[in-house]
């Protein structure tokens, strides 16, 4: 009879081992291995400076093209879902913003060309807040916001 500890010791060595060896050629580097991602951005503390380092830009113009989905109560702010869908040709980019967190950007999305301009995710939101969605299309940052009460215990105060 086979062992099938065995097997998957021995396949895990091997995978480890083929790793290693290509870290240590410099076939591997972190900037390969894992994602870049705007350090910057999501160290902002205001919303316009988070906008320009992300986008390079903070002029934002407002669009009802763009329709955000929040409970407009939220009971828990560590888990509140967000829901964003645009009109709008050409969507390069779809970012959420809280405006009252510590760090106010709290996701970016970049999509491919023929992507539909649909996303949806879950944020934390420390204080009752505005959330607010940047679209990037066709190189013009547009943007809608929604305001979410948080809430201790959901009472409503």
């Amino acid at each position: 009879m086979i062992n099938i500890r065995r097997r998957k010791i021995l396949k895990g060595t091997l995978a480890a081992g083929a790793v290693s060896l290509a870290a240590s050629a410099g076939i591997l580097t972190p900037q390969t291995v894992l994602a870049a991602w705007p350090k910057s951005a999501f160290s902002a503390k205001s919303v316009n400076d988070a906008v320009n380092s992300l986008l390079g830009s903070s002029s934002l113009t407002g669009s009802s093209d763009i329709n955000i989905k929040t409970p407009a109560i939220a009971e828990n702010g560590a888990v509140v879902n967000v829901s964003v869908d645009t009109n709008l040709k050409n969507v390069s980019s779809i970012s959420i913003l809280v405006e009252k967190n510590d760090s106010p950007l709290a996701a970016n999305f970049n999509l491919a060309p023929g992507t539909i301009p649909f996303i949806k995710t879950r944020v934390k939101v420390r204080k009752t807040s505005s959330i607010i969605a940047v679209v990037k299309s066709g190189g013009t940052l547009y943007s809608a916001g929604k305001e979410v009460k948080v809430t201790i215990g959901g009472c409503g105060g």
